[in-house]
């Protein structure tokens, strides 16, 4: 089985998204530079923010239709996060709310990449 084991998204500025993914996560970046930046996680997973005008980047897709999501405990977590997100001047593109799998909110990355917080499947 071929495990994924890495999220890429692509970036105006790695370093400002770093920044902002650092604050959001608390936890450093392995990697930050110009073009890129990595965070390692835990759980094997890692991220990456890939400049959009990197020497090597190639792409022919536009839009945002990927969401980064977090999945928490319970509602309480979900509305503890959400007032972290505010105070830390996250953009929020969808205020908490009951969706059909439980309680969620959706805010923004610097990019416009959507960053869900959710409980499991209700």
């Amino acid at each position: 089985m071929l495990n994924p084991n890495l999220i890429l998204l692509y970036v105006a500025d790695p370093l400002r998204s770093s920044e902002f993914y650092q604050q959001l996560l608390g936890c450093a970046p392995d990697v930050a530079l110009p073009t890129w930046a990595a965070f390692s996680f835990d759980n094997g997973l890692n991220l990456g923010l890939w400049s959009t005008s990197a020497r090597d980047f190639v792409s022919t897709g536009n839009g945002h239709r990927a969401e980064l999501s977090f999945m928490v405990a319970d509602a309480t977590r979900v509305e503890a996060l959400y007032q972290q997100w505010l105070a830390q001047d996250v953009t929020i593109e969808q205020p908490p709310f009951d969706a059909v799998f439980g309680r969620t909110f959706v805010a923004l990355d610097p990019d416009g990449h959507r960053l869900r917080v959710c409980t499991p499947d209700d």
